[in-house]
């Protein structure tokens, strides 16, 4: 399976173990199954990955441990598939064992947050010889696109995963959903609803306080089917009338107080045109999707954990043949990451970046073009485990994933970031001659270069300082340093301009000392050989290394909090550098775009996917090196390469701030909030202590109130953990 998803097993942290009859059909038979692993796989010892990576739980009950990559959903599976289980019949399905689905909404691109329920879903399925379908959930004409759809199956494609024949859309059912709704209607099961959105807002209750029934809830079937049969028509405005189903307006659960499932849209789809004038929601519409298709297994995240009721209820309730039965894991959230689409729309939309594919934003095709490959990416998901438990995880383990999958595969090169002029006064003018370089220092076959080296080269600006430390090791006044498969340069001299920066150094160098030893070995590029090109320096968009709280599936329409754009104010300024004056080895010039490198002590980048053919390109840089404990102390104001910063103090400060917050009563965390003027946040409070007005005395809304329970409960969870 690892070698299926581009992932060496020699090179994975995880073993699969897998039931052997699974991995007969997936291994050669001319392969032992020890072999996947290099011992008995009942001997293996295996560490459960969700216990390895680098995460902060909310608070979540611990499950039990397991050694399977996809932890409870695979348990899940193959109960189902044991005699006695819902899906044993289909076990001698050739390649329809088990169906799962991935159903994105084509209105946008996907994120980090998608990549995992792809890799979730498409795995499943080739792990238990079935087959998962892409299916675009396209029932909302006012935010879907075309260029959405081609972008998700491009993201799918890149991270290696293949859908076959089976790439669907809601709107091809949409004719059987209208159907449906009418069967609903008839069996007294839904209703047509003409009050406006603020009667219903007010009608639905809260989670403390039961819903009202409308006053159009009775209306007969007749007159219910004839005002539907119009929306149908075209006959009314939108927001006029809504088809809702009839559930229970006390029911502790929100999502059964007759929540809306159809309702009225005059907008052109992006593949039945002008057809439709009403439009499913995705709650009616997803489930009875997944029967449609046959899906056995209906795999989402847990903020539709209380949507289920919901689904159930619609299953139950129409004559479906195949039920299908929907399980949910914890979505992911990193740190630094944005993982919301209205929030990554809003950046685009706000022209803070360029694009949904701009090498900042956590799309898919953001990282794609930043350089991340898909099997770092996919590593990262494995290493994440997955488990019901919210969690957060330290953006440094994508990090590491991202090196180690660089590390072994990229060629080196050298490139000056922040040039200094280094003129040798002992080598002749004119002279030049070619040193012979490793492509990869721990890896002979992958080859050699010819650099060129001459009279005049180019060296970072923070390796020479005018004044420094004994334990400072590279050019110095009265000090020599190596030039990377070069000479041993001794200083002489520097020059100055009229501010008193250094703009040139002369130095010499010591003749034979090719194979010399030295406490200093720099990197460089000769001035007369070298090529130019611009370089672009990355930092995480958010100044925050705390990711946004996990957010709940928001019904269509809900109302936006006046405050849901807050985030911009977390956005950095300094996200991106330029660079223009980098100095490059002239074999980079040859460079097509995604190809990537390792710019000795510098970090790994790539062309960019939008460099021009023939001219100037653009190197994107993916990630920095770890840095040397030296680089951690000294790092220079101002330098291009003193970019790749250290993650361990703020690793630290992030330990620090969590130990504080565990010691904060969630009961008064809100109530000593204050303005940037010292005036108080919030003038109400209920009685655990979460705010209900505004600084102004005004009621906060439903929305603001939610996502603010939100906080308080994970603020009492962490601090429960004291």
């Amino acid at each position: 399976y690892l070698q299926a998803v581009g992932i060496p097993s020699e090179d994975a942290s995880i073993a699969l173990q897998l039931p052997e009859d699974v991995l007969g059909r997936l291994l050669p038979p001319s392969k032992p199954v020890a072999a996947k692993t290099g011992a008995p796989a009942a001997k293996k010892k295996v560490e459960n990955a969700a216990n390895k990576d680098k995460t902060t739980s909310a608070g979540a009950p611990k499950e039990p441990k397991t050694s399977k990559p996809f932890g409870f959903l695979q348990e899940i599976i193959e109960a189902d598939l044991a005699p006695g289980g819902r899906c044993v019949e289909r076990s001698q399905k050739t390649g329809d064992v088990i169906r799962t689905r991935f159903p994105p909404e084509p209105n946008g691109y996907l994120h980090i947050g998608h990549a995992k329920s792809i890799t979730i879903n498409f795995s499943l399925a080739q792990m238990y010889g079935g087959r998962c379908h892409l299916r675009f959930d396209d029932t909302n004409p006012a935010a879907e696109e075309t260029e959405f759809v081609e972008s998700i199956q491009e993201d799918v494609k890149w991270l290696g995963f293949d859908w076959g024949e089976h790439c669907y859309f809601a709107s091809s059912y949409f004719d059987q959903l209208y159907e449906w709704a009418e069967h609903l209607i008839k069996v007294g099961k839904a209703y047509v609803d003409s009050e406006n959105r603020e009667e219903m807002a007010a009608h639905r209750g809260s989670v403390t306080t039961p819903g009202t029934e409308s006053k159009f809830r009775n209306r007969s079937v007749k007159e219910n089917l004839d005002l539907f049969r119009e929306m149908k028509a075209g006959k009314y405005q939108e927001g006029e009338h809504v088809l809702r189903m009839k559930g229970d307006m006390k029911s502790s659960n929100m999502n059964m107080r007759d929540m809306p499932i159809y309702r009225i849209l005059h907008k052109e789809h992006h593949r039945t045109g002008n057809k439709w004038k009403v439009y499913p929601l995705y709650d009616f519409a997803h489930g009875q999707e997944d029967a449609i298709e046959g899906i056995t297994h209906s795999i989402c995240t847990l903020e539709f954990e209380l949507h289920r009721e919901l689904y159930n209820w619609f299953t139950a309730n129409l004559p479906i043949e195949t039920v299908p039965v929907q399980h949910e894991f914890a979505r992911l959230n990193v740190t630094n990451f944005v993982t919301s689409k209205r929030k990554l729309k809003k950046l685009v939309d706000s022209k803070v970046v360029d694009g949904w594919d701009d090498p900042r934003m956590s799309t898919i095709s953001g990282l794609r073009r930043r350089g991340v490959t898909p099997e770092a990416l996919k590593t990262f998901i494995l290493k994440c485990g997955v488990t019901k438990g919210i969690s957060v995880t330290d953006v440094a383990l994508l990090e590491d994933c991202i090196i180690k999958d660089l590390d072994a595969k990229v060629e080196r090169r050298m490139v000056v970031l922040d040039p200094l002029k280094v003129v040798i006064e002992n080598y002749p003018e004119g002279q030049e001659e070619a040193f012979e370089a490793m492509n990869h220092p721990s890896n002979p076959s992958m080859g050699t270069r010819k650099i060129m080296f001459a009279r005049e080269v180019w060296i970072e600006r923070s390796d020479f300082r005018e004044e420094a430390p004994d334990s400072y090791f590279r050019l110095k006044p009265g000090g020599e340093v190596k030039l990377r498969y070069g000479f041993v340069l001794k200083f002489e001299n520097m020059i100055k301009d009229a501010t008193g920066k250094v703009v040139e150094v002369r130095c010499s160098y010591v003749p034979g000392s090719r194979e010399a030893k030295c406490k200093g070995v720099i990197h460089w590029v000769s001035s007369k050989h070298g090529s130019n090109h611009k370089v672009r320096l990355y930092d995480y968009l958010l100044k925050t290394d705390e990711s946004a709280p996990p957010e709940e599936a928001e019904d269509e329409g809900e109302e936006v909090d006046s405050k849901a754009d807050d985030f911009l104010k977390l956005v950095n300024p300094d996200s991106l550098t330029e660079l223009t004056d980098a100095k490059l080895e002239a074999l980079l010039s040859a460079a097509k775009p995604f190809d990537r490198f390792q710019f000795e002590r510098n970090g790994y980048f790539v062309v960019d996917k939008y460099s021009a053919a023939g001219g100037p390109l653009v190197f994107n840089r993916i990630i920095g090196l770890k840095e040397s404990g030296f680089a951690k102390e000294e790092t220079v104001a101002g330098s291009a390469t003193a970019q790749a910063r250290s993650r361990k103090d703020e690793q630290a400060k992030q330990a620090a701030d969590k130990e504080a917050r565990k010691k904060i009563d969630p009961r008064e965390m809100f109530r000593v909030q204050t303005t940037d003027d010292g005036k108080p946040l919030y003038a109400q409070f209920d009685d655990d202590g979460v705010p209900t007005h505004d600084q102004n005395g005004e009621a906060l809304n439903k929305t603001r109130c939610k996502k603010l329970k939100q906080e308080w409960e994970k603020q009492k969870k962490t601090f429960e953990l004291k």
